[in-house]
């Protein structure tokens, strides 16, 4: 028998059309064996009702390490003490081959990333960003370029617009009332969302998600579905945390693969109509659960690798993506 508060949810939702109220939503978070597997189904039912494409997306990460911001979960920042490579906004060549290689792959969204807290005016190294933006676009015919470059101003949000950036990701990452607990000290929440905001006023669409793991509860992830409706974003990507050494968060107790499949499914509930891609986290923490949470409704992914941990071949993902349309 199909619990009744899935069959509330697929009432309100998949029929009447109308949004998941939150104290539902504050229950079906809390269901546990083959309900979940119900949840997940009614997830999938409505992505097929409300998206009709598929969002797949790579990154590159054009400027690495050396951040003064203290999130807990990244391995840029100057507070851990991770091995990774740093080095400043990169040349055109590198980041034109990486352009190359993605379209080579068969996507076209293609995300420029740097470390550091962001961009309030447009100094040198925006400039030459902006600059890199326009030469992507005169190389590479058909390509979407997207960014992810911090906290923004409204100056810096126009230019961006200006230059015909698609998407901006700035991600709150948890519930917003935890964001200090959870992520970071060196900026404020308020920061991140007013970010978003500015992107919307010019056009740009919104990439804005989170992470599941960093200690939060199953509450908050439905605090953040929330927080994500509201801000009316269009892309929400879902991270699930790769613990990396040398991190604030490196021995966090991982989260079970039904907590995250139930996240995910309340997510799309919670957002019908919005693109929701799995990001960070499919192939080394998902492993063989990756397909099961591809269908809790999801409609895209990131492939070819997450900055500064290693992803899975684009060729093996599209041949993923072909098997999971068979489901609708």
């Amino acid at each position: 028998m199909i619990n009744q508060n899935i069959i509330k949810a697929y009432d309100i939702v998949y029929v009447n059309n109308q949004p998941l109220p939150k104290d539902l939503a504050l229950e079906l978070i809390k269901l546990e064996g083959p309900d979940v597997v119900d949840l997940i189904s009614l997830a999938n039912k409505v992505k097929i009702k409300y998206t009709n494409k598929d969002h797949i997306c790579t990154i590159h990460n054009a400027k690495s390490g050396a951040c003064s911001q203290d999130c807990s979960y990244c391995s840029q920042s100057i507070f851990a003490k991770s091995n990774i490579e740093v080095y400043p906004f990169q040349d055109f060549d590198p980041i034109a081959k990486a352009a190359e290689r993605t379209l080579n792959n068969g996507v076209k969204i293609f995300g420029l990333v740097t470390s550091g807290y962001g961009y309030k005016k447009i100094n040198r190294e925006f400039a030459h960003i902006l600059e890199t933006i326009d030469k992507l676009y005169e190389k590479f015919p058909g390509i979407e370029v997207c960014g992810c470059f911090g906290i923004l101003s409204d100056e810096t949000a126009k230019a961006l617009a200006e230059h015909k950036v698609v998407h901006y990701n700035h991600n709150l990452q948890v519930n917003p009332i935890k964001y200090k607990e959870l992520v970071a000290s060196t900026h404020t929440i308020e920061e991140r969302i007013e970010t978003v905001k500015l992107v919307k006023k010019y056009g740009i669409q919104a990439c804005c998600g989170g992470i599941f793991g960093l200690g939060e509860t199953p509450e908050d992830r439905v605090e953040l579905a929330y927080a994500l409706r509201e801000l009316d974003v269009e892309i929400i990507p879902l991270n699930v945390l790769i613990p990396i050494e040398g991190t604030k968060v490196e021995n966090v107790e991982p989260i079970s693969v039904s907590d995250i499949a139930k996240a995910f499914a309340i997510t799309r509930l919670v957002n019908p109509t919005k693109s929701i891609k799995f990001a960070a986290g499919r192939e080394t923490k998902m492993k063989d659960f990756q397909g099961l949470l591809m269908l809790a409704g999801i409609n895209g992914f990131l492939t070819g690798g997450y900055l500064t941990t290693r992803g899975r071949e684009t060729s093996e993902d599209m041949k993923l993506l072909e098997e999971i349309e068979y489901f609708g």
